[in-house]
């Protein structure tokens, strides 16, 4: 099942490109609106995994990508040709883990651009999500839509 390896690199490729427009045309913590509702563009850099934890262990999350990439191709190899569903989850989880250790190991952060805000009534106003980008989005669904097969599609698991 290695021929989805065509869905990482095309995330992979998307979230490149999307980061470096990013940098090439925002400034730092400075919101753009986007147009959408919503949805801002601003540039943020993350040290960390999600929501900045550990931020400054830039080796411990490259070598973790590392395992996880190869955990992933061993489990893609495995995979019958009749599991398509998990590979596309896989593929896009590998896809956003190899866009997001490239920044990494290029620049020693990840590149953030992405901002979704909202208000929860009575709770607060104006509350901005995280920032996040194209690689995230990926290891998001990815993790998603693996969940949802073991769930209720547990012979696309095994």
């Amino acid at each position: 099942m290695l021929r989805w390896l065509w869905v990482s690199a095309v995330i992979v490729a998307l979230d490149q490109l999307t980061k470096w427009m990013a940098e090439a045309s925002l400034e730092m913590y400075t919101p753009v609106p986007s147009g959408l509702p919503h949805l801002n563009w601003v540039l943020a850099y993350n040290e960390g995994a999600a929501f900045s934890l550990l931020a400054g262990q830039r080796w411990f999350f490259v070598m973790l990508a590392f395992v996880a990439s190869v955990f992933i191709i061993y489990w893609l190899r495995k995979l019958r040709k009749t599991q398509n569903w998990t590979a596309l989850g896989l593929a896009m989880v590998l896809g956003g883990a190899a866009g997001n250790v490239i920044d990494r190991l290029l620049y020693g952060k990840v590149i953030d651009f992405i901002d979704v805000y909202f208000d929860i009534p009575f709770v607060m106003d104006n509350y901005h999500f995280a920032t996040f980008n194209v690689a995230d989005i990926a290891i998001t669904l990815g993790a998603i839509l693996l969940i949802l097969l073991s769930l209720f599609a547990p012979s696309q698991m095994e």
